[in-house]
């Protein structure tokens, strides 16, 4: 199980343009790594629109957005572009880094059992240890939420 304080594990995962990132080449800067369960649906639309209104003011802090679903590269491109995601969203069909932070995990909706993302944000800092572990995140607070927590307004 991660905690604060723990280095944040790393990964390498396609971009919606198909390069490679990797976590560890943002050392030296905050990172807010979101995951979501997927593109196009309501609440994973209104949290990524959140995050790209925001998104000056995570730069003016010289903070890196990622976003990761299982979703492919093909999809986070049309994703990106339908609704203007200025910020990084990475592919990870093979589960790769979802499991490696412990957000696959069972869901229970209308009473079906089945395993998927539980939307989940974790913040990074400079050194690449985990500084704050935010589970099962609001779609619609998410963003600010953060944005006040960067700002010393701890929740």
């Amino acid at each position: 199980m991660l905690e604060i304080g723990l280095k944040a594990p790393d990964f390498t995962l396609s971009d919606k343009d198909g390069n490679s990132v990797s976590l560890s080449a943002f050392l030296g800067k905050k990172v807010v790594l979101y995951f979501y369960p997927k593109d196009n649906t309501p609440g994973c639309t209104r949290q990524a629109c959140a995050f790209a209104a925001a998104y000056e003011r995570f730069k003016a802090n010289d903070v890196v957005v990622i976003g990761v679903s299982r979703d492919s590269v093909a999809s986070h491109q049309k994703f990106a572009q339908k609704h203007d995601l200025p910020f990084i969203l990475l592919s990870d069909p093979e589960l790769q880094a979802i499991q490696a932070y412990g957000v696959w995990q069972e869901k229970k909706l209308y009473g079906k059992i089945s395993m998927g993302v539980v939307r989940t944000t974790f913040i990074i800092d400079e050194q690449g240890k985990i500084e704050k572990i935010m589970p099962k995140v609001k779609p619609d607070t998410n963003a600010a939420e953060i944005l006040s927590y960067l700002q010393g307004e701890y929740l």
